[in-house]
């Protein structure tokens, strides 16, 4: 069983877990505005080493957050398997209360939905085969790319020249069209990509981070990008609630340790941006993104 097969598995297997319990349980807040009192429902889109159910629990670099946020504010969890291009939807229309999972902050997803504090930041890159060398924006002129569908980036790809965007619902059809030929190159999220390819030495495949940085294309190669939590715009109180307990992840450092589970063990991955792109869109001022302590 390959590892998005075992994956897709987990996912399927969620509608039948039920409620997961965490630690000893205590009274949610009532400022909570929840699908079910008590419970956090999350939608589940089922990319590793995001956010999953497994086991009886939330896993995943986001999961374990995820999972340990919720215990401590006296939530269960629901676990709905989602489809990634409807999941803001989802949660705009109260079919689930959080999408999280590699969720990138965008202003127009700030505008939709109230963001947490980032859990972790990322830089996108290039997926490709082992014997190439990409890393700029020239080097997807004129190629077949692979992406999946909703995500931010996408009008920026479709301004590179010559560029034939493929997209997919999933990672996993993305990299088997990939290592097939059928496309030759795939821009997607950087730690899925990454643990898909540390489990898979035989696919022959590397992902290599944008080099360009251009400001002209800051979703697809700006660097301290935030991935975060989001719900409704009419639960912040949540929104505020999870952000204190991902500030204590972050204060202890434990973000690390978390990651080390899932081989997020790039730099990059815990550090912010020197551009404090938040404030005066979904931040106010004298905010900062959290970092773990020198």
């Amino acid at each position: 069983m390959t590892i998005f097969s075992e994956l897709k598995h987990t996912v399927a297997a969620a509608t039948v877990l039920g409620l997961l319990t965490g630690g000893a349980p205590a009274v949610a807040d009532d400022a909570y505005r929840l699908v079910e009192p008590g419970v956090l429902t999350v939608a589940i889109t089922g990319d590793m080493p995001g956010l999953v159910a497994r086991d009886g629990k939330l896993v995943g670099y986001d999961g374990d957050i995820l999972q340990i946020a919720a215990d401590k504010l006296g939530l269960k969890i629901k676990p709905v398997p989602t489809e990634w291009s409807g999941a803001i939807a989802a949660v705009q229309a109260g079919r689930v209360d959080l999408i999280g999972g590699n969720v990138a902050w965008t202003e127009q997803r700030a505008a939709a939905l109230s963001l947490t504090d980032p859990t972790g930041y990322f830089q996108n890159g290039i997926t490709q085969k082992a014997g190439s060398d990409w890393h700029t924006l020239a080097s997807l002129e004129n190629r077949k790319v692979g992406s999946m569908t909703g995500f931010s980036f996408l009008p920026e790809l479709r301004k590179i020249p010559g560029l034939e965007l493929n997209l997919y619902d999933s990672t996993d059809a993305a990299l088997r069209d990939l290592m097939s030929g059928r496309i030759e190159a795939m821009v997607g999220d950087p730690p899925v990509i990454d643990y898909a390819i540390v489990q898979n030495p035989s696919w022959g495949l590397r992902n290599t981070p944008f080099t360009d940085n251009n400001q002209d294309f800051p979703l697809l190669t700006g660097i301290g990008r935030q991935y975060v939590f989001g719900v409704s715009k009419d639960n912040k109180a949540l929104a505020d609630a999870l952000s204190a307990e991902i500030r204590k992840l972050w204060d202890t450092c434990q973000v690390k340790e978390i990651g080390r589970r899932y081989g997020n063990i790039n730099k990059a991955n815990y550090t912010p941006s020197p551009d404090n792109f938040r404030v005066g869109v979904d931040r106010p001022q004298g905010w900062a993104p959290p970092a773990c302590p020198q």
